[in-house]
């Protein structure tokens, strides 16, 4: 049987949570043992993300074949079984590249090419592509309904429409139904205008997911039908959430996936979201809270870390904590004095992120070497490790200059330096070490008692490696390699024996943790900050008491 389309477009304002509905969409739909497959297209001319700004993109999420994606990719993930690749992500520039690419090799035998039917051709084999072997295929179309780079792609969907019929694509319409405090009243106009837009592109939309901060009342969704030629019924409160994981429930209250069911024709079992709702009430009734410090480059923009923060929360649910997060400006701990300590003494662990660039290193390390000194439990992910060698070699081994050949070219000590094999490679765009390695762990290690193995294959993304020439005088002054490729050319953990927890990993693990599936590294980590925490808790309360009955305490 082939596969159903649901295509799901947004309308008003960008961030209104397609990828999150999407990813939800799917959810719904395994928990009611459909398969399914999700995929993003983005309008931008880039070919990938994987050269864009954080700031301005968020976070670059890796897939298992090393491509560099859009961060709803990691959504769809965290939310569903579907195994994804390159496959699952398409740029404008990525699909305009592979067109001229044809286009000068002679495969259009001369024609002239167009936006219609080449530009859509190319939009309309990528969806059927992910839709092998599966029952419903979700489509995310990137950008706002009504956005010119958008076009090609609302096209492609509107001709599927046509050549495969109602029984096999559905159009879900992500929309904005704003509360306006001075009015105290919700607005339904931005919806009607979205569709009217919508509707002038030749699609109608089949169901609307209305974001809004309250549940819509009867006559609101059925002036909304109204106006929006879509049954009520179709009309659903797409409502503000505390946790994303509470979204699948709220989508389910709703009935979202018995209209998708009925709209597609589809039969399938009975819902079962019992995981989730576990998961959800763990989120809600926490036993305590853990407080971890992230000391990164790009904090005030979190999307810079939307999957790191993610496994963070998957770890601390794992013990069923609440997990507080504070963002830490590397660079605001570069003056090195007693208040960068006082920023730091506070938090159950400590961990440094990936990132590219020199600023905010020197941060990284003062907050590396606190960790390390005070016995305070530290994770270190990609840059988070080598900074972690860095630091070692500078104030352990006493190589002073010690440094990243990406940070200072001259440095006399390159304890990290450019991978060998892209020496003389400028071109920044996908030339950096990508997707899943296999790295061989060494049994009686931190990193063996976590994975509970001694291989494993994590997802990676960098330019820079450690430098084994270094390995004899830091491993012999404490520091142990835990983890390498089979061949032993890379190092891919380190970590420190004499410490209650300190680890270093060059891939990032967060690529690969879900919330019914927290990674071990995330959740060991968590768990260890959460003991150092009760014990520093319990040490500063026998402190007070010890003062309390002093003898000569100034009693009034």
């Amino acid at each position: 049987m082939p596969a159903k389309y649901i295509f799901v477009t947004g309308g008003v304002v960008s961030s209104l949570g397609k990828g999150l509905a999407a990813a939800s969409i799917g959810c719904l739909l395994e928990s009611r043992s459909l398969k399914v497959n999700l995929m993003k297209f983005d309008p931008y001319l880039n070919v990938d993300p994987g050269t864009m700004s954080p700031f301005q993109h968020g976070e670059v999420f890796v897939t298992d074949d090393g491509a560099e994606t859009d961060l709803d990719l990691g959504h769809y993930e965290r939310f569903t079984h579907a195994k994804l690749s390159r496959d699952n992500n398409w740029t404008t520039g990525r699909l305009y590249e592979q067109i001229i690419a044809k286009e000068r090799r002679g495969d259009y035998l001369g024609k002239t090419v167009q936006v219609i039917p080449h530009v859509t051709n190319e939009i309309k084999a990528a969806m059927k592509k992910v839709a092998q072997d599966v029952d419903v295929a979700i489509v995310e179309i990137g950008g706002t309904v009504g956005d010119i780079e958008s076009l090609p792609f609302m096209e492609a969907i509107r001709q599927m429409r046509q050549e495969l019929g109602r029984e096999h694509t559905l159009f879900v319409h992500v929309t904005l139904v704003p509360f306006i405090a001075a009015a105290q009243e919700l607005k339904t106009k931005p919806t009607q205008h979205s569709v009217k837009e919508l509707l002038s592109i030749g699609i109608q939309p089949d169901i609307l997911l209305c974001r809004t901060d309250r549940f819509l009342a009867k006559e609101i969704k059925s002036k909304i039908a109204l106006f929006c030629n879509v049954g009520e019924e179709a009309v659903i409160t797409a409502k503000d959430v505390a946790s994303v994981y509470e979204v699948p429930l709220v989508f389910a209250h709703e009935g979202v996936d018995t209209l998708v069911l009925k709209y597609l024709h589809i039969e399938a079992k009975d819902r079962d979201l019992s995981k989730w709702e576990d998961i959800v009430h763990r989120v809600y009734n926490p036993k305590d809270t853990v407080t971890i410090g992230i000391v990164g480059k790009y904090v005030e923009y979190e999307d810079s870390y939307k999957s790191l923060k993610e496994a963070l929360v998957h770890g601390a649910l794992a013990h069923n904590l609440k997990l507080q997060i504070n963002w830490i400006e590397a660079e605001g701990l570069e003056a090195g004095d007693a208040t960068c300590e006082a920023q730091l003494e506070d938090y159950d662990g400590i961990l440094v992120p990936g990132g590219f660039g020199k600023r905010g290193i020197e941060g990284m390390l003062i907050a590396i070497r606190y960790a390390r000194e005070k016995k305070v439990p530290y994770f270190g992910i990609c840059l988070g490790m080598q900074t972690a060698c860095i630091e070692f070699a500078r104030n352990v081994v006493g190589l002073e200059e010690a440094n990243s050949s990406e940070f200072d070219p001259a440095t006399p000590h390159r304890v990290i330096y450019k991978l060998r094999e892209l020496r003389g490679v400028e071109e920044l765009g996908g030339t950096m070490r990508l997707g899943a390695w296999t790295c061989k762990i060494e049994p009686d290690t931190l990193a063996h008692r976590i994975y509970g193995k001694l291989e494993i294959s994590e997802r990676h993304r960098h330019r820079y490696e450690f430098n084994r020439e270094y390995e004899e005088p830091m491993t012999a002054a404490g520091l142990r390699i835990s983890g390498s490729t089979p061949d032993g050319t890379y190092v891919e953990m380190v970590e420190l024996p004499d410490h209650p927890h300190f680890i270093g990993c060059q891939f990032h693990p967060e690529f690969k943790s879900k919330p019914l599936e927290p990674h071990p590294l995330f959740s060991t980590f968590v768990g260890a900050a959460y003991e150092h925490g009760q014990k520093r808790r319990e040490a500063k309360k026998s402190v007070a008491v010890e003062m309390f009955h002093r003898p000569d305490r100034v009693r009034v």
